[in-house]
């Protein structure tokens, strides 16, 4: 199979690699299969949308065209290489119901319906009451005045629908039309086809089987039923027919628990490695990239990704990749992505006095940003991050940008937190109830000398630790705060103590806070009861009954 073909029929002015076949003819691609195509005129695995996108619009000369346009076939060959979309399909019965506030647009609607073609139900909008599944298999719960019914059906027209959330499989014609409602319907016949658009590791999720909801930011920035919440049993519920892989869920992502299926985090990783000494534009699919016509300078090398999934990670990896500052260009920006482009520049500012991405949503915008774009002194940063959680990753490149400098405090926002974690160490008995409750890794232990510990940069400050702590006036997070110094990177002493001997045999069984504490609530109580008992609140697990049994046994004696 010949990986790469561009094709166009009314040709290109200047030479290919020979890497990439070119047509200009169908007969040229007859019973050929292609692997990444400048066009879906072409059967082949993947479209590269940036190709066309640039050859129309670049100021590169002639060898460094050249040398891209085979860079924007190779992106996008890796892009395939690590993407875990599938293709998905559901079956799709000919049960319809066509919901209206006018009878006569129903009317209108059917009179395009050939007889027997759908098993129709009609209903005003008004008896709606819930609508619960998704597109194949939708209940509709309809009041039928002394009770409600469940209506079971595979797709739904809705004259002047007014869901608060989007749903695969409903379908406005005022919107459209009833024409292109109609052909949609009927191809949904031979199956719903969609993609898995999310990934999703459980492990680091901070909303997953949690006692208390500390995170659900995912659910709440999801503009459809894509994402929704198990309330009672505390776990996400993805029904990825609805994603319209805008990229809400995956940029405001604490953790990093969720991630593109098309661009996975390592995908985007090994995709900066081609950006070195060039300046990236980024253009999010929320942008029609055929239509945008803007000169692209010298060096400007650009990205198509699907929907707004950069995060502040990602970002500061395809700043120190490229060395340069960055384009970003989407129509309607994601929370999580506002959030990152506003912390990662406001970081910038600090350290170089240049912003780091100029965030914009139309061609003049577009025009001005490319011509401010610039390469930034020094800031080229690489190392192997595959792997890597977003949290590691953003603390390994911001520690390299900060070095040994105190570039002050910059604060973080609604969608995205940072903070510290502050402990009051005569209050802790480091039960570690707040490490066991940390799924990042920045609370831990250390066993050497009987400590707790953080590396704040790791921090999430999702407050899941706060909520766990047993004891008093004892731990809380200074919230959405990044300190950009040395100390923020380096793991701090929380809280210490030194282990408590049995009073019996010596062995060291537990911290001496811990005992303490035990002991000044319980002993004045075990006093009064015998001299043993209070004794044992000094005594580890095996010496406990022994001395209980030793003050039966000697009363036992006496009598």
């Amino acid at each position: 199979m010949q990986e790469y073909i561009y094709f166009n029929q009314a040709g290109l002015d200047f030479p290919l690699s020979e890497k990439i076949q070119v047509a200009t003819t169908f007969e040229e691609l007859k019973d050929n299969n292609f692997l990444i195509s400048n066009t879906n005129e072409v059967k082949s695995e993947a479209i590269a949308n940036e190709i066309d996108f640039y050859i129309k619009n670049s100021k590169d000369n002639l060898s460094s065209k050249i040398e891209n346009v085979l860079k924007l076939y190779e992106i996008n060959a890796t892009k395939f290489d690590f993407a875990q979309d599938l293709d998905q399909s559901v079956n799709i019965s000919n049960s319809l119901m066509i919901v209206y506030d006018n009878l006569e647009d129903f009317k209108n609607f059917t009179k395009n319906i050939n007889a027997n073609e759908f098993d129709l139900y009609k209903v005003e909008s008004k008896l709606i009451k819930e609508i619960k599944n998704s597109v194949g298999n939708f209940d509709v719960i309809v009041d039928a005045g002394d009770k409600d019914i469940v209506l079971n059906v595979s797709q739904i027209v809705w004259f002047n629908e007014n869901l608060e959330k989007k749903r695969a499989g409903i379908y406005d014609p005022n919107i459209s039309n009833i024409e292109e409602v109609l052909k949609t319907i009927r191809e949904n016949l031979n199956g719903y086809k969609f993609r898995k658009t999310i990934l999703y590791d459980k492990s680091i999720c901070q909303y997953n089987e949690r006692k208390d909801e500390i995170c659900s930011k995912c659910a709440e920035v999801c503009p459809t039923n894509a994402i929704t919440k198990d309330e009672e049993n505390r776990r996400l519920v993805f029904d990825l027919v609805n994603c319209i892989t805008c990229g809400e869920c995956v940029s405001s992502c604490p953790s990093g628990s969720l991630n593109s299926g098309a661009f996975t985090k390592d995908s985007l990783y090994e995709i900066s490695t081609f950006y070195k000494n060039t300046k990236p534009l980024i253009i999010s699919s929320k942008s029609d990239i055929r239509n945008i016509n803007v000169d692209l300078n010298e060096g400007v090398l650009p990205l198509y990704i699907i929907g707004d999934i950069f995060d502040e990670s990602v970002f500061l990896t395809y700043l120190q990749m490229s060395s340069s500052q960055i384009v970003y260009f989407s129509n309607d920006i994601s929370k999580g992505t506002k959030d990152s482009i506003r912390i990662v520049n406001d970081i910038y500012m600090k350290k170089y006095g240049k912003l780091a991405i100029y965030l914009v949503s139309n061609e003049k915008e577009l025009e001005d940003a490319l011509n401010k774009q610039e390469f930034i002194e020094n800031s080229y940063y690489n190392f192997n991050q595959n792997g890597m959680r977003k949290r590691e990753i953003f603390s390994q490149r911001l520690q390299k940008l900060v070095a040994n400098d105190d570039l002050g405090l910059v604060k973080t926002g609604e969608n995205i937190h940072y903070g510290r974690v502050l402990v009051n160490d005569s209050n802790c008995t480091l039960c570690l109830s707040c490490v066991g409750a940390c799924n990042v890794d920045a609370l831990f232990a250390n066993e050497a000398d009987f400590s707790l510990r953080i590396n704040p940069s790791l921090c999430t400050a999702c407050g899941y630790c706060e909520a766990v702590c047993p004891e008093n006036d004892c731990l809380t997070i200074k919230q959405d705060e990044l300190e950009l110094s040395p100390n923020w990177f380096k793991e701090t002493i929380l809280a210490q103590d030194k282990l408590f001997a049995c009073v019996e045999c010596g062995k060291e069984f537990a911290t001496t806070k811990a005992i303490e504490k035990i002991a000044l609530m319980m002993e004045p109580i075990f006093k009064t009861q015998s001299p043993a008992k209070a004794r044992s609140l000094y005594c580890c697990g095996d010496c406990k009954p022994k001395i209980m049994i030793k003050e039966e046994m000697s009363k036992n004696a006496k009598y």
